[in-house]
C-alpha cells in the first residue's frame, strides 16, 4: 500500500517540471534508459515504462486496497485463531481484486512490447519458488536474456514480485508459450532495494567509460531502529506481528545496505557513477500508526498522499537552488526527459 506514497510523490514532482516547461504531461519513464523495480516499485515501474498516468497507480491503490488486503495481520493472540480459518479464501479474493485492478490499468501489454514501442528497458525482481531462486524479469535489452521473457505481460510481472508472502497469495504465472507455470514470491525477499540488479545491468548493458546515473527512490518507511533492553530480546509471535514485524526489519536492513554496497561498487567501475537517491522528509511521528503494508484505511491512503506532497515540494525546493548538487541531477533528469503526447500503450 506504500506505493501510494512514491507513485504521488513522483507525479508531483513531474508536474511542477511539466508547469515550467510549459508541457501538459512528462514522459517519466522515458527519462531512463532502465528501470528496475520490487514489489510495489515493480507495479510503478512497469506503469513508468508503459507511459500510465501515475494518477492512474494511486487510483488503483485507494480504490482496490480494501479488497486486496481484505484481512489484515492480526495484532494480537486474540485475532489468530480467526486468522487461521479465514485467512486463505480471503487471500484468494485478494489475488483476484489485484488481478482485475491490474488489468484495468496495464492492460494485457507485454514485455516484448514495452520494448519494442517504448525502448526503455525494464528489470523486475521476485523469487521463483521451484528452486527458491532469485529471479529477474527482463526485457531483451542484455544478450543473456534471449527474449526470455518476452510474452509474459506487465500484470505477470506485477502479480509476481508483489506475492509477499504472509501478507498475499504466491503467485502463479502461465508460460507465455503455454505448458505450464512458475509459482513466484515477492522480489523484496533478497531484493526489496534493487539497486545493486539496477548497477549491473546498466553496466552490462553500456560500452566502458558511458558516465552512469541511477536514481533510487522507495516508499515511506517507518524511522529505523529500536532501543531493546536485554529481557525483551526472547520474541514470540506475537512481538514479530507474526512476521510483519520480521517484514519490515528486512526493508529497512535491505535499503541501507545495498545503497552503501551499490555506492562503494560504483567507485571501481572504471567510469564515472553517480548514485543519487530522491531525497525525503523524515515521516512524523503521527504517520507511524498508518505505516503497516496492508493498510488500506482512508486515513492512511491520505497521509501517504499527503506526506508525499510534502517531500515532493521539498524536492523542488532544492531543486530550485544552484548549490545543491542532488537537486541538480534531478532538475537534470526531469528537463531531458519528453513530453508525453502519446496515448499509453493498450
Amino acid at each position: 500500500m506504500r506505493g501510494t506514497y512514491t507513485a504521488t510523490y513522483l507525479n508531483r514532482v513531474a508536474e511542477a517540471f511539466a508547469r515550467k516547461r510549459g508541457v501538459p504531461h512528462i514522459d517519466i519513464g522515458k527519462a531512463f534508459d532502465l528501470i528496475v523495480g520490487t514489489s510495489t516499485g515493480g507495479i510503478i515501474a512497469c506503469a513508468l515504462a508503459a507511459d500510465i498516468p501515475l494518477q492512474k497507480v494511486v487510483d488503483l491503490y485507494r480504490e482496490h486496497g480494501p479488497a486486496i488486503f481484505e484481512r489484515r495481520l492480526p495484532s494480537g493472540i486474540g485475532g489468530v485463531a480467526g486468522d487461521l480459518m479465514k485467512r486463505r479464501k480471503a487471500l484468494q479474493r485478494g489475488e483476484q481484486a489485484l488481478l482485475q485492478a491490474l488489468q484495468e490499468v496495464l492492460g494485457d501489454v507485454t514485455v516484448g512490447e514495452v520494448y519494442q514501442n517504448r525502448q526503455i528497458a525494464l528489470a523486475i525482481t521476485a523469487v521463483e519458488l521451484g528452486h527458491h531462486r532469485s529471479w529477474v524479469f527482463k526485457t531483451p535489452h542484455l544478450e543473456s536474456s534471449n527474449h526470455r521473457d518476452d510474452g509474459y505481460r506487465l500484470v505477470d510481472l506485477c502479480l509476481a514480485t508483489s506475492a509477499a508472502p504472509i501478507y498475499r497469495s504466491l503467485a502463479a504465472v502461465d508460460h507465455p508459450a503455454g505448458g505450464g507455470f512458475n509459482v513466484f514470491a515477492d522480489g523484496g525477499l533478497w531484493a526489496n532495494n534493487p539497486v545493486l540488479v539496477g548497477l549491473i545491468d546498466a553496466l552490462e548493458m553500456t560500452e566502458a567509460g558511458r558516465e552512469l546515473e541511477i536514481y533510487c527512490l522507495g516508499t515511506c518507511p517507518r524511522p529505523a531502529g529500536e532501543i531493546i533492553k536485554k529481557d525483551q530480546v526472547h520474541r514470540g509471535l506475537g512481538e514479530w506481528n507474526f512476521g510483519g514485524a520480521a517484514a519490515s526489519l528486512s526493508i529497512d536492513a535491505q535499503e541501507f545496505a545495498y545503497d552503501n554496497m551499490a555506492r562503494m561498487l560504483a567507485n571501481h567501475t572504471g567510469r564515472k557513477c553517480t548514485i543519487v537517491r530522491f531525497p525525503r522528509e523524515q515521516a512524523p511521528a503521527a504517520l507511524m500508526p498508518l505505516l503497516d503494508l496492508d493498510d488500506t484505511s482512508e486515513a492512511a491512503a491520505q497521509a501517504l498522499i499527503n506526506q508525499a506532497r510534502h517531500d515532493a515540494d521539498m524536492t523542488n525546493s532544492k531543486c530550485g537552488r544552484s548549490d545543491d548538487a542532488e537537486g541538480q541531477f534531478i532538475t537534470e533528469l526531469f528537463h531531458a526527459a519528453p513530453a508525453g503526447d502519446a496515448e499509453p500503450l493498450k
